[in-house]
């Protein structure tokens, strides 16, 4: 899939040269912008016959550049190239949205009107928007080290101090203008040549590593699953009441937490047998504790292993769906691990998931972890599976039988599926009152007793 994407992003990069070079048919169409010292932008103002078209594709221009370094995978020591990059595609979406009031230098008496505000925001933004290629140009081709990415530069460069030359001098503008547009079209399309022949990225995507995992203590063995979006420090209080006389094994499941990201969707199977490959050698057991979703895995590996086994706690098992899995949605997740390492997931990180944890968890992130990209698409990818698990975990159930061991479920609220769970297992049924907001919803030492009363 990251292959693909790189595919994606290479073909958002064309389009957007293709459409910022939109200006070439507009010398035939819009003869009154003066094509030696009229600017490009001038084919888009008001009060031209096809100002619709040029700002639309001026727009659909930025939009497609932005989009394309979105899709592109994440390299860590590029990120200030791909991050000028991005600014310059929005820098001229906006430029496209308010364009210039007439043609400020083909037509002497624009120049005796006052601007609008939209006029001046065109001018700011294509400013900036130059400005911002010209450092994306630069930092990448530092981090590439490629003479032609380099040659690319210069030129661009050269266009650039030529415009404001002739701006300057008050004539051909228009020429220096258009070399310059050209330029950063090319540079554009060889920036999505760069993506389709690079052979690095399949060798980035391969090196999807192991998953975090976290001893503590010593004695019997208690493994501890966390729930949607959870990571390992969430569980911090239980484990400092359970590591006296246990040894307490935490982890993350792949894209939460320190662990790196999936090589592929999650399915109930997979989940049980990391429970397994965790768990003590036989025949010693384990005291697995499981949250919210968690609880499916655990209760699959429970009747898919039941020697390592030697007791269950239940806290908020999530309701069992019993709709129909999506086609839609198994290919969606398909995406997801992929997508996780791109500088769109990146970016929605940074500004949404510290924020999205301290609502939902009611304190910070002390690791960072939720900055990361690959964690919205993690959850992303374990809500848009659920559907796919509760139906393994039906059949299951169907087809083993649960084994004989103490099962404790605890309960935060009245639902009934929690009753109905408890009396299926014949388990003990333990309703507790909610001791704050956040994820770790209960009492350490409620569930330190479940695991050894």
């Amino acid at each position: 899939m990251e292959r693909r994407l790189s595919v994606l992003a290479a073909a958002a990069f064309i389009v957007a040269a293709v459409l910022g070079s939109a200006w070439i048919t507009g010398q035939f169409t819009t003869p009154q912008v003066d094509r030696t010292d009229g600017y490009v932008s001038e084919l888009a103002a008001r009060d031209q016959p096809w100002t619709r078209l040029f700002r639309v594709s001026e727009a659909l221009s930025g939009l497609a550049c932005a989009l394309g370094v979105a899709l592109v995978p994440r390299v860590a020591r590029e990120w200030p190239g791909w991050l000028a990059l991005a600014a310059f595609g929005l820098l001229t979406f906006v430029a496209g949205l308010f364009p210039l009031d007439c043609a400020a230098l083909s037509d002497p008496a624009c120049a005796q009107r006052a601007a609008s505000f939209g006029h001046r925001i065109h001018t700011l933004a294509g400013a900036l928007a130059t400005a911002a290629v010209l450092i994306a140009m630069a930092l990448l081709g530092g981090q590439w080290r490629s003479r032609v990415s380099w040659l690319f530069t210069w030129m661009s460069l050269i266009a650039t101090l030529l415009t404001l030359a002739a701006l300057v001098a008050g004539h051909g503008v228009g020429l220096a203008h258009r070399a310059q547009l050209t330029m950063f079209a090319v540079w554009l399309v060889y920036v999505a040549m760069r993506l389709l022949i690079d052979d690095d990225q399949e060798e980035r995507a391969a090196a999807y590593g192991r998953p975090h995992v976290l001893e503590q203590g010593s004695g019997p063995a208690v493994l501890i699953t966390a729930g949607p979006a959870g990571a390992w420090f969430h569980w911090d209080a239980v484990a400092g009441e359970l590591t006296g006389r246990h040894r307490v094994i935490r982890f993350d499941r792949p894209g939460l937490g320190l662990s790196p990201r999936p090589p592929a969707p999650p399915t109930l199977y997979a989940e049980a047998a990391r429970l397994a490959a965790l768990s003590p050698a036989h025949p010693e057991q384990v005291t697995v504790v499981a949250h919210g979703v968690a609880c499916w895995h655990a209760e699959a590996f429970a009747r898919l292993h039941p020697l390592c086994l030697a007791g269950l706690v239940l806290v908020d098992p999530a309701r069992v769906d019993e709709r129909r899995p999506l086609a839609a949605a198994e290919a969606a997740g398909r995406w997801l691990p992929a997508l996780g390492g791109t500088w769109g997931a990146t970016a929605v990180a940074r500004v949404a998931g510290p924020a999205a944890h301290r609502l939902l968890a009611g304190h910070p992130d002390p690791s960072g972890v939720y900055r990361m990209g690959k964690v919205p698409a993690a959850v992303a990818g374990e809500w848009l599976a659920r559907r796919h698990m509760a139906a393994d975990l039906r059949r299951l159930r169907a087809e083993k039988p649960f084994p004989a061991v103490p099962v404790t479920v605890i309960a935060t609220d009245g639902r009934d599926c929690r009753e109905r769970l408890a009396g299926d297992l014949c388990a003990e049924l333990v309703r507790l009152t909610r001791t704050g907001r956040g994820i770790p919803l209960l009492d350490p030492r409620a569930v330190a007793q479940a695991v050894s009363p």
